[in-house]
């Protein structure tokens, strides 16, 4: 069965909006096959796994069927447990979104009376329940069925093996006779056709068959993770397999995008690949991604569907995907010709269940993993790092710096520490700050009384405040006014006496030249808002999508920075990252002057 996109399937414009803002870009094989029939009002009969997007399947037709303006209840599914009707009434209050004035309510034990009857009396027009919690409010006088236009059994062979056979023969007695009834089971055992049989009416029966096979040559490996620990769980598990080029699956665009500017700002070489790229971007990301100009690509299904890249080391399925048969397509893009691969799952909360029913419908591989700690990611970087010297060693391709190592070890260090000392800046380590030897005070005055020379960098027209006057630092529109000279003396009031040591390649001591072909940006954001060179380079990278390279020095004083960008890019990049947020602060990025073509 193929798959069509939701607006060739008759929904209205509410629902396309809904699945719109789901993010969801075309619509699942039983999606595809139901929903039409379904919206003409004819009973249906479904055959598909768990996960393979049936609930949108019957919850479309529903909220599509249900009359707002009517306080009664007009839709009852069925479910087996409470998990699944929280979960199945979930979907429908996403999918109902805009339909103005439907509501619904999931009803199973476990739950206060009191609120179910408070839900029912105030209109709600779907109910979502288990067999037992359903029987119950009929019989309590709380659920009325006499205005309902549709009933769905979800996972029929599933409520039939917990004993729920009498309960649903009684509900399905206790309704119209008009309503319409859709059936949905994995399988079909002889009590579900009797059921079928005696209380649907010429059913289209429907029967999604999963081609998924297993994927011998791939390691397949699950991971149970919250779902806001999903970033921290992927970028461990590649820092500790040293992964340099793989695909990484999200459900949906929103969650693509959102993805590629985390794993931009973290320092990863990523492109993202969804429906809303036109197919001159969608060409140029992919030959970026053959070349290996970027490590991964972060892409939803449609948009990955027929890719053909070799040599793939890791598939990591980032959300789980809707069938066993998606599944198996995304995993197969690694471990060819061959090849071992790897493909690497991360679960969440009712996921679980989802996850399980794939591996016994398509009798997948799939081991449980758990997550590194932070003392195995350490342990792997180091190992890491460890490999490149020796490899550099090896190959003898560096440059000798015999002279500046004899002037260290006739200085008394052992060659130990020198390496140590050397390791700790590649590393990222902050230099400790060199003493500056103060000169001899003049014999001419003494020392106390001696004026403190003024830096080179403050104009000598100048004037200091009066020593009892009290100080004003200055506002941001002043600092975005003022000069890049004057910027720096004006936010130097405020702050610290010395500059803090450079931490970074990008960070540069304050109040510097530029280099030639540079341009200056001024930034709303500095020390006190713990920035660091890194994030800039980050945010600038990741929100306009220019290599890290477009990024000179970077000057943070206490309430703001300056960073040097090219020249060629510095309209672009202040356009780009006026209004994004950085450690919660909305950006005010500034021209602070032009380019010095030197």
């Amino acid at each position: 069965m193929e798959k069509r996109p939701f607006a060739e399937l008759g929904l209205s414009p509410e629902a396309l909006k809904a699945v719109e803002k789901m993010g969801f870009e075309e619509a699942s094989p039983i999606q595809t096959a139901v929903i039409p029939v379904a919206l003409t009002g004819r009973d249906v009969v479904g055959m598909s796994s768990t996960g393979s997007g049936k609930t949108a399947a019957f919850a479309l037709p529903a909220i599509e069927r249900v009359d707002a303006h009517k306080r009664a209840v007009q839709v009852l599914i069925l479910c087996p447990t409470r998990e699944l009707a929280v979960q199945v009434a979930e979907e429908f209050g996403k999918l109902a979104l805009f339909k103005r004035g439907v509501r619904e309510v999931p009803i199973y034990g476990g739950q206060s009376y009191e609120r179910q009857y408070r839900a029912l009396a105030a209109g709600a027009q779907i109910v979502i329940g288990t067999p037992g919690r359903v029987m119950d409010m009929m019989e309590r006088g709380a659920l009325k069925l006499e205005t309902l236009a549709m009933v769905v059994l979800d996972e029929a062979d599933r409520m039939l093996d917990m004993g729920f056979r009498d309960d649903i023969e009684h509900i399905l007695k206790s309704v119209p006779a008009t309503r319409q009834l859709l059936f949905f089971s994995a399988t079909m055992p002889r009590a579900i056709q009797d059921l079928i049989g005696r209380y649907s009416k010429d059913p289209e029966w429907i029967k999604i068959d999963s081609v998924a096979l297993n994927a011998p040559q791939v390691e397949q490996v699950w991971f149970e993770v919250d779902r806001r620990s999903k970033l921290e769980a992927l970028t461990r598990l590649i820092d500790v397999q040293d992964f340099r080029y793989g695909l990484i699956f999200c459900s949906t665009k929103i969650m693509v995008d959102d993805l590629d500017e985390a794993l931009h700002a973290r320092g990863y070489q990523t492109d993202r690949l969804h429906g809303d790229l036109s197919q001159m971007q969608r060409d140029r990301v992919m030959q970026k991604f053959r070349e290996r100009k970027i490590e991964f690509l972060v892409a939803t299904d449609v948009a990955a569907r027929g890719l053909d890249v070799d040599d793939l080391e890791v598939v990591f399925n980032f959300d789980l995907p809707n069938d066993a048969e998606d599944y198996t397509h995304r995993i197969g893009r690694t471990g060819r010709a061959g090849k071992k691969g790897r493909a690497f799952t991360f679960v969440s909360g009712q996921e679980l269940y989802k996850l399980q029913s794939m591996v016994r419908w398509a009798r997948l591989d799939v081991r449980r993993g758990s997550i590194p700690s932070l003392d195995e990611v350490d342990e792997a970087r180091t190992n890491v790092f460890f490999e490149k010297i020796r490899s550099t060693l090896e190959a003898k391709q560096f440059k000798p710096h015999d002279r500046m190592i004899d002037r260290l070890l006739d200085e008394g260090y052992a060659s130990t520490d020198i390496c140590s000392a050397l390791i700790h800046l590649l590393q990222g380590g902050a230099p400790a700050k060199a003493e500056v030897k103060k000169p001899a005070p003049s014999k001419a005055a003494p020392a106390e009384k001696q004026a403190k020379p003024a830096p080179a960098w403050v104009e000598k027209k100048a004037t200091l405040p009066p020593a009892n006057a009290e100080r004003v630092a200055p506002s941001e529109p002043e600092l975005k006014k003022a000069s890049l000279g004057q910027a720096a003396s004006l936010a130097d009031e405020r702050d610290e006496d010395e500059e803090p040591p450079r931490k970074s390649k990008y960070e540069r001591p304050a109040r510097t030249g530029r280099e030639p072909g540079m341009a200056t940006i001024f930034l709303n954001v500095g020390r006190k808002q713990l920035i660091t060179p890194a994030d800039i380079v980050g945010k600038i990278a990741g929100v306009t999508r220019l290599p890290a390279g477009v990024v000179g020095a970077i000057d943070i004083h206490q309430r703001h920075t300056l960073a040097d960008v090219a020249a060629t890019e510095a309209e672009f990049i202040v356009k780009k990252l006026a209004g994004i947020k950085l450690k919660g602060v909305p950006l005010e990025p500034a021209l602070a002057g032009a380019a010095t073509a030197e």
